[in-house]
């Protein structure tokens, strides 16, 4: 492990929080000029120097300044930063966004996305909690919408929502809904884990004896069920990415929205592997288009209804204390709502 000594830690937090601020190089005089007591500028550009050998700060191109490399921001994160807590005008938004009506958890995730992206002016990415062995099947309908088309809908106790128009020809209304009692008396309220071996089972039984052949119905009803069990992703503030890509290659834009774009590719990106604030930093995240980013990710636990994880996406050169300490408190608020909600549920 890097030793550093109390003064380099001083200035590397400082080139930190300069370099975040205005993205220009930071200089020794500007920086002993800075500096909480009287040091000369050879003293700074001596541990500077210091700082370079170890790998934690880089000189740029075209100035004397320097500027933290990515060990540098890492060794900051592990052992300087402080999440700063939250202001008065950020805690009243997370408080007034969150003390409205909602229908559906979905609707509270989502919410918290464009909260933490509002918050934070970086994308923000949130996922609805894993629902584990606690997801159950809350109601099933059928709405015929034509002599050839049918409508089903499958709502979890969660108030997930799962809708899906098929064909389904030569069935009267009355066999519709002497289906859907079939799937209401025999499936609702039951763990989906279930609901899937009664489809493979007892249910195909039952069904013949009202569709000659129930196989393509049970078929997509089974598709229906495990994308209510998937998680669920919201984004919000995805174009903020263009705030501060002026000073990397445009051109990076248009693949790192493509990658982006899908809930399977985001999933795998943020990811955590542990369930405190994390920190990961650009080759981190194991993707050159993310070479330039980092993902600050939380982890918020709702004990037997499952977990779930709220995400920033920004820049390396991003105020780090400041971010931290949104996502940590905004997990904290985002828990006690949505414990909330499932107490009112039950």
């Amino acid at each position: 492990m890097l030793v550093l000594t109390d003064r380099q830690k001083d200035i590397l937090k400082i080139i930190i929080r300069d370099y975040t601020r205005t993205g220009m190089p930071v200089g020794s005089k500007a920086l002993a000029s800075e500096f909480p007591t009287h040091v000369s500028s050879a003293t700074v550009r001596n541990d500077m120097a210091a700082l370079e050998s170890k790998g934690l700060i880089t000189k740029t191109h075209f100035s004397s300044g320097r500027v933290p490399s990515m060990q540098g921001y890492r060794y900051y994160v592990d052992n300087l930063v402080q999440p700063d807590p939250l202001d008065d005008s950020a805690e009243d938004l997370i408080k007034s966004s969150f003390n409205i009506e909602f229908n559906r958890i979905d609707e509270i995730i989502q919410e918290s996305a464009k909260v933490l992206s509002d918050l934070t002016s970086y994308m923000a990415v949130t996922f609805n909690p894993e629902p584990g062995n606690n997801l159950k099947l809350g109601g099933f309908r059928l709405v015929k919408l034509d002599d050839r088309q049918v409508m089903a809908i499958i709502v979890t106790n969660t108030g997930h929502v799962v809708d899906k128009i098929f064909r389904l020809t030569n069935v009267s209304s009355e066999q519709l809904e002497t289906i859907v009692n079939i799937i209401n008396s025999e499936l609702v309220g039951k763990p989906v884990s279930q609901v899937a071996d009664k489809l493979r089972i007892d249910i195909p039984m039952l069904m013949t004896k009202y569709i000659q052949t129930p196989q393509g119905f049970l078929k997509i009803f089974g598709e229906m069920l495990s994308e209510a069990g998937r998680d669920k992703v919201h984004v919000d503030g995805k174009l903020n990415l263009l705030k501060f890509a002026e000073r990397q290659n445009i051109d990076r834009l248009k693949p790192l929205y493509n990658l982006l774009d899908t809930e399977d590719t985001v999933q795998k990106i943020i990811n955590p592997d542990s369930h405190d604030v994390q920190v990961r930093i650009g080759s981190e995240l194991r993707n050159d288009l993310l070479k330039d980013y980092s993902i600050i990710t939380g982890t918020y636990d709702l004990n037997e209804y499952g977990h779930g994880v709220i995400a920033v996406i920004g820049p390396t050169r991003m105020p780090y204390s400041k971010i931290i300490g949104i996502v940590g408190a905004l997990r904290e608020e985002l828990t006690k709502k949505l414990l909330g909600y499932y107490d009112d549920d039950n």
